[in-house]
């Protein structure tokens, strides 16, 4: 197992190019634990920067593609796995060529816009076949994954509320970056079957919630908010929740919350406890109990999961971030990725593909008619 561990498996990109807000964030993860090779890649609809990302990868000219079908074409026998990185509202297309090809899929959040884009997707996809992860990335960070383990063992007692939220300023204040405004991409300014914010921001509050309490909400009451200068478009948006158990929660993302480059927070409360942990501060989870005491954890501290070597790549006191946690899901991947290729069943419990995604925009979707109804609204199952 060791020897297939250390397999670099082959990758080719279809988007992502120097002009992509997330291609650059995918090739060093995927780069960064030596698992796996960009070896080819349809980059960028511009020629130009389509040939400039190739080189500036060391990619073959002879591999860089124009056009993405040529790309399947004539890659499909040389790769292991495609990554799909084009904005949301091009994925379906994609993503239907690459499973008629039978190509292993790695996909960017969000998998696509809507639930009806989702059936399109299944009516393809079997799951005996085809191989799909989506990256929902925030899930990498060690302390996440120290905060599902302490739930799992009871740490916090009976888990009663959970608490999301994503606010961001980039709709009132463009975030500079190397001196220049990064101002918002054509497709995010836009609203699909679901408003474009639960895309971008809402699926990963969704899937931090299901990954953390391994639940699914059941029902939704939502609030959608325009205080942009980008009129018809839902820029605010909150939500309230019922998940089994008794259990309730909320998520809050924003897009004109001035002060927030990304303020993720993730809070859980338990009968015996609770735990909060915070982006900008990833290293810690600050845990509080019901008898008066207070402890904050970090990588140097007494972890019970997130002291594994691959946590710790460079000793505490550095903090890690946002290219390693991206880099712990492709590693997960990578692993997930072998097991498929080799005809196994196992699974990894830290890869999600085609069911969470289908979750969460079926969550977005009840939350939109709530906001029509002004009611409580059930939440469709996957199907």
């Amino acid at each position: 197992m060791l020897e297939k561990e250390n397999t670099r498996l082959k990758l080719a990109f279809i988007g992502g190019g120097n002009n992509s807000a997330v291609g650059y964030v995918h090739f060093a993860a995927s780069q960064l634990d030596n698992k796996f090779e960009v070896v080819a890649g349809a980059f960028s609809r511009d020629h130009e920067e389509n040939l400039a990302t190739g080189q500036r990868w060391s990619i073959s000219s002879e591999r860089i593609y124009d056009c993405w079908r040529a790309l399947i074409k004539a890659e499909k026998e040389r790769i292991d796995a495609i990554v799909v990185l084009t904005p949301t509202p091009h994925h379906v297309e994609v993503l239907e060529a690459l499973l008629q090809a039978n190509i292993p899929i790695i996909c960017e959040k969000a998998l696509v816009t809507g639930p009806s884009e989702i059936k399109r997707v299944q009516s393809s996809y079997d799951r005996s076949k085809h191989f799909l992860a989506v990256t929902y990335n925030y899930s990498g960070y060690a302390m996440i994954r120290e905060l599902k383990h302490l739930i799992k063992q009871g740490t916090l007692g009976v888990i009663q509320k959970i608490h999301l939220e994503m606010p961001q300023e980039g709709f009132r204040r463009p975030p500079d970056i190397a001196g220049k405004p990064a101002m918002p991409q054509a497709w995010r300014l836009k609203d699909c079957e679901v408003p474009t914010i639960c895309l971008d921001l809402g699926v990963h509050l969704h899937h931090l919630s299901s990954y953390l309490l391994e639940l699914e909400p059941t029902h939704t009451i939502a609030q959608f908010t325009n205080h942009s200068q980008y009129p018809n478009l839902v820029d605010d948006a909150y939500l309230l929740l019922k998940y089994p158990n008794n259990i309730r929660g909320s998520m809050w993302m924003s897009k004109t919350a001035i002060g927030h480059r990304n303020g993720l927070k993730v809070r859980v409360y338990g009968d015996q406890g609770s735990a909060c942990w915070v982006q900008l501060n990833p290293d810690e989870l600050e845990l509080n109990y019901n008898d008066g005491r207070r402890e904050v954890l970090d990588r140097a501290g007494q972890c019970q999961y997130a002291n594994q070597f691959r946590y710790n790549r460079m000793k505490p006191g550095h903090p890690t971030g946002f290219v390693e946690a991206f880099s712990n899901l492709y590693s997960d991947i990578h692993t997930e990725l072998l097991q498929f290729l080799s005809n196994s069943d196992e699974k990894s419990s830290y890869v999600f593909g085609v069911d969470q995604s289908s979750d969460g925009l079926n969550l977005f979707s009840a939350a939109k008619a709530s906001v029509d109804s002004e009611q409580w609204e059930a939440i469709s199952k996957q199907q």
